[in-house]
């Protein structure tokens, strides 16, 4: 069966400690909950703020180059991550609209290659 990411995008200045109350928890688990009952769920997490970040940059000669922060410079970041089994591409992002509504963000849906 078709694999997809699900990924999770919060807005810079993004506090959870403010912003992530009971009712989004709560949602979020029964999201989960729902995944595993349906036996879609691969594997799922939460990531640490983007200042936590380290990125690797490979030069076109090969040189590596190590920094602190997040890869791209964008008023967006990945906040966390589902990997789902799905049927379809229109199943998968029923699953994506579940997790947006859940996280109250914004989600990206995207298929792995078979």
């Amino acid at each position: 069966m078709p694999q997809y990411l699900i990924t999770i995008f919060r807005s810079q200045g993004f506090d959870p400690a403010r912003s992530v109350d009971a009712a989004m928890s709560q949602a979020i688990d029964v999201l989960n909950q729902e995944m595993i009952d349906a036996g879609i769920r691969i594997y799922v997490g939460g990531l640490m703020p983007p200042a936590t970040a380290r990125s690797i940059r490979c030069g076109d000669d090969g040189t590596i180059t190590p920094a602190t922060g997040t890869y791209l410079a964008t008023n967006e970041y990945i906040d966390g991550l589902w990997v789902i089994e799905a049927a379809d591409a229109d199943v998968a992002e029923a699953w994506g609209r579940k997790a947006a509504l859940a996280c109250r963000a914004s989600v990206e849906v995207r298929p792995f290659y078979i």
